[in-house]
């Protein structure tokens, strides 16, 4: 059993073969996969594949990058249909400094107002991070994000930064990268911390795990992360697979 807590298959990449790629993720042991919705055309994409699989949930929140087109209503409308039953999560949410679309404060507004609302419904939360770990890390104490936890989504950070997310109630999510032959942060972070508080995922179309790098990623390769995280703590896969779903399971409060 493996869970996959990151896909986009409501991306136009799989908009061809939506149904051939869940099969060959089902082929190759995933039992659970959330898929992330961070815009409106993207989060009913997100609830329309949730709702035609018992297996698939979905998250739903607002891309950094697109901040600054969030209106009140977006937010309201999310609230909304946070009390689908399939939706698990909000998210992903957080801050981009790579991608220039966005001002840096009105990013962190519409951050902050993310983390309250997930307060206020008891949903966790998934952080997307690009370039603004200090901002970030600031953020999730400032608004006691830890109140819900959640996850840090792609993590590539530090091992210093993962054991401080720790300790604010969320997991340390690890995907493609981790295979990279110089992912040195990635590897030790694999390495190093408790196996109770690592996910997988995909980020699938994107971060395609070695051997496929430059192909398009999905969701039948979260089980390469999963050896490979097996291989740097020099134990079973099988207990991976085990206790990464079981983490996520408890993250995303399902049964």
């Amino acid at each position: 059993m493996l869970f996959d807590t990151h896909v986009h298959l409501n991306a136009r990449q799989f908009a061809d073969d939506e149904a051939e790629v869940i099969e060959r993720a089902l082929s190759e042991g995933v039992s659970h996969m959330v898929v992330v919705g961070f815009d409106k055309e993207t989060i009913e994409g997100a609830i329309r594949i949730a709702e035609q699989h018992d297996f698939i949930y979905a998250a739903i929140g607002w891309h950094p990058v697109d901040a600054i087109d969030m209106k009140e209503e977006d937010l309201e409308w999310i609230e909304g249909l946070a009390s689908h039953p399939k939706v698990v999560a909000l998210g992903e949410m957080g801050l981009d400094y790579y991608w220039d679309k966005s001002p840096k404060d009105i990013q962190k507004e519409v951050f902050r107002k993310q983390i309250r609302l997930a307060k206020k419904l008891k949903l966790p939360i998934i952080i997307h991070n690009r370039e603004a770990t200090q901002d970030i890390v600031d953020i999730l104490k400032e608004e006691e994000a830890g109140e819900v936890g959640g996850i840090m989504h792609c993590f590539s950070g530090s091992l210093e930064t993962a054991i401080e997310c720790i300790t604010m109630n969320f997991y340390i999510s690890l995907g493609g990268p981790v295979t990279f032959k110089n992912a040195k942060k990635p590897k030790e972070v694999a390495a190093e911390l408790p196996l109770e508080k690592l996910l997988i995922e995909t980020d699938c179309p994107y971060l395609t795990p070695h051997p496929y790098r430059g192909k398009r990623n999905e969701p039948a390769y979260v089980k390469l992360v999963a050896e490979q995280i097996a291989e740097l703590k020099g134990i079973p896969f099988e207990e991976v697979a085990r206790q990464t779903t079981e983490n996520a399971k408890k993250v995303f409060g399902i049964s």
